[in-house]
């Protein structure tokens, strides 16, 4: 009977060893860009949304910093706006205060980081590490939907559809006013009360089949007073604040700041957090850009001046027409807009209203086919005053002002409901900057600042420097255990663990990801982790050596049996991570983006890349005695 020779361990294959390398080629070239330290910066861009930086201001910029004897960088233009880069914050904060005094009102100064990643990583879509608020600084608002003055505005709006819709119904009004949250009617007959009972009957049905008002009549005085239903307000609250976080979000973005956040918290309040912006002021001016739209009719010849006013086009070479006071449609109601054109290859624009935007429009226009349809841009607007304060320092003082102003008139030529649309507007750029406006720049209701915070990036250095020291010692405290108490396996789970903290930087460089100082507690979560399922792998391949195995035999056998316990535990903690970013918010996302791909990385490194080093140094090879 001859014995079975030694078993030996089967080495992976060739296409397995290619897949391995270029897993981690690919997490070391996109890790590369965080060797590159952020610059400190300056962001100038117009503050007339419409208008993109040229080179009369990239002139005028440089100009004023050489005047001032700072020493910049670099000065460009980037994506419609001008960048400054600056070699210390020292020279970024006299920089934004030169161009401050003198640019004021005309653009936005705007402090921030720009990466200093070379050209050819950028051109592989290669970036450094986005870092979230509480790392890189930033400034953090909370504001407030003001509710009760959306509710107003409908109301006002509803007031004037009811008093045009009753004179051209023959309907007598007595006397119509708003008091308080409800609307007051009261008619002179019982027909005309009749009439108007109607009216406000098949108004009061909405799209889903719920009450829209609540309705009280007195029939001896022919009095009706209406206001919104608890439905409607909340229907109103919630389309406010969403209308007003898609506003927010489109002029945030204009910034071009890395990764901000914008989103709901409770029922009409709004978190606007900017990292890498440390200007509080110039981050409120961006938020105070947000708009309104209205359409109005054109006033005609026979239009009494108590219901029409004189408004300038928005270009300024067109002068200015008058509109009907009465507003037809506000901005809130368009759901959608965007550029193309008419069968004659002008430029249009195509406009969708919601249910109730599209029932009033058709309302307003049905008798007027052939009259001209004014679309007035409402916007908030912030100015800046320079002067002396009582110690004689200059201080630059702000001041808010809303401004009204054309950006379209177009003849209607047919009734209009929930879609239409808008021609006579100029080139395709132009139509698409309307479309832009349109989606946009509706502002639902006003809103305050309940709080502000700005994070300044001395904070966010120490966190980063905590962050980094807190992974140093863990990573240091990892490995030397491992190869204390595992030897030449526990080395191998070493060079595994580093690979491992490689591709976590570079698939979260690669993916975008914002790291946070919750995301830096993942990864050293992840590290622990990692290590947990080299021991037990390595504690599987001793119990094999302790039932009298050979080395070659345990060393395959441990790496099996305990794949599917290192695969059950990775997966349930990871279904954790998906829950906790699914229902989590800020610090709570981060973490778990961090710790899910830590936790994919780690099954990669700790089973396929630890078991290519093992079989580097023991396979193939007749080994009489293994120490784990």
């Amino acid at each position: 009977i001859r014995r079975p020779p030694r078993s030996t361990p089967k080495p992976s294959s060739a296409a397995s060893d290619v897949y391995k390398r270029q897993v981690l080629a690919i997490g070391i070239i996109y890790s590369l860009p965080n060797l590159y330290p952020a610059k400190p910066a300056i962001q100038i861009a117009y503050t007339d949304s419409g208008q993109s930086a040229d080179q009369g201001l990239l002139n005028e910029v440089s100009d004023i910093l050489n005047a001032k004897n700072i020493q910049s960088e670099s000065v460009g233009l980037k994506d419609n706006n001008i960048v400054a880069k600056f070699s210390s914050f020292d020279d970024q904060l006299a920089a934004k205060s030169a161009l401050q005094r003198i640019l004021l009102d005309r653009a936005i100064v705007a402090l921030n980081l720009e990466p200093s990643t070379p050209q050819w990583l950028r051109d592989i879509g290669g970036g450094p590490l986005k870092l979230g608020l509480d790392l890189s600084g930033g400034v953090h608002f909370l504001l407030e939907v003001d509710i009760e003055s959306a509710l107003d505005n409908r109301l006002d709006s509803l007031l004037n559809q009811y008093r045009k819709k009753f004179r051209d119904d023959r309907i007598s009004v007595e006397s119509s006013q708003k008091n308080d949250k409800e609307l007051s009617f009261s008619f002179v007959s019982d027909e005309d009360y009749n009439k108007a009972l109607k009216i406000f009957g098949d108004d009061n049905i909405t799209a889903v089949g719920t009450a829209l008002y609540d309705i009280q009549t007195n029939a001896i005085r022919n009095k009706v007073d209406i206001a919104y239903s608890q439905g409607a307000i909340k229907e109103i609250r919630d389309y406010a604040v969403g209308q007003n976080l898609m506003t927010l979000r489109n002029r945030v973005n204009e910034l071009g700041v890395s990764e901000p956040i914008v989103q709901r918290q409770g029922s009409s309040r709004i978190v606007v957090e900017l990292p890498g912006v440390q200007d509080t002021t110039a981050a409120k001016k961006i938020i105070g850009k947000t708009a309104n739209l209205e359409f109005r009719l054109e006033a005609s010849s026979t239009t009494s001046r108590l219901r029409k006013e004189e408004f300038d086009y928005k270009d300024e070479r067109m002068g200015s027409a008058d509109l009907e006071k009465s507003v037809i449609v506000a901005g809130e109601r368009v759901t959608n807009a965007s550029s193309g054109f008419d069968e004659s290859g002008f430029a249009q624009v195509n406009i969708s209203l919601d249910m109730q935007g599209g029932r009033a429009m058709q309302k307003a226009t049905s008798g007027n086919i052939g009259r001209r349809l004014g679309v007035l841009f409402v916007e908030r607007k912030n100015k800046s005053i320079l002067t002396t304060d009582e110690n004689g320092n200059e201080v630059i003082e702000q001041s808010s002002y809303i401004e009204k102003n054309i950006i379209s008139l177009a003849t209607v030529q047919a009734v209009l409901g929930t879609s239409f649309r808008i021609t006579g507007v100029g080139s395709p750029q132009e139509a698409s900057e309307l479309a832009l406006l349109l989606r946009a720049g509706a502002l639902a209701a006003p809103m305050k600042f309940v709080e502000e915070r700005t994070v300044g990036p001395s904070l966010g250095k120490e966190n980063i420097q905590l962050g980094i020291k807190s992974i140093i010692i863990g990573l240091l405290s990892v490995v030397l255990f491992m190869v204390f108490y595992y030897r030449w396996f526990g080395l191998a789970a070493n060079i595994a663990l580093f690979a491992n903290v490689v591709l976590i930087t570079g698939f979260m460089s690669l993916l975008g990801a914002t790291l946070t100082l919750p995301g830096i507690a993942g990864i050293v979560l992840t590290i622990g982790m990692a290590v947990d399922a080299n021991v037990l792998i390595f504690s599987r391949i001793r119990e094999e050596l302790a039932e009298g195995r050979d080395p070659q035999t345990a060393i395959e056998q441990g790496f099996s049996r305990a794949f599917v316990t290192i695969f059950d535990a990775n997966v349930t903690t990871l279904i954790a991570s998906i829950v906790l970013y699914a229902i989590g918010t800020g610090p709570i996302k981060g973490f778990a983006i961090t710790l899910s791909i830590g936790i994919i990385t780690s099954m990669f490194t700790a089973i396929l890349g630890t078991r290519a080093i093992i079989n580097l140094m023991y396979g193939n090879k007749n080994i009489q005695e293994l120490r784990v």
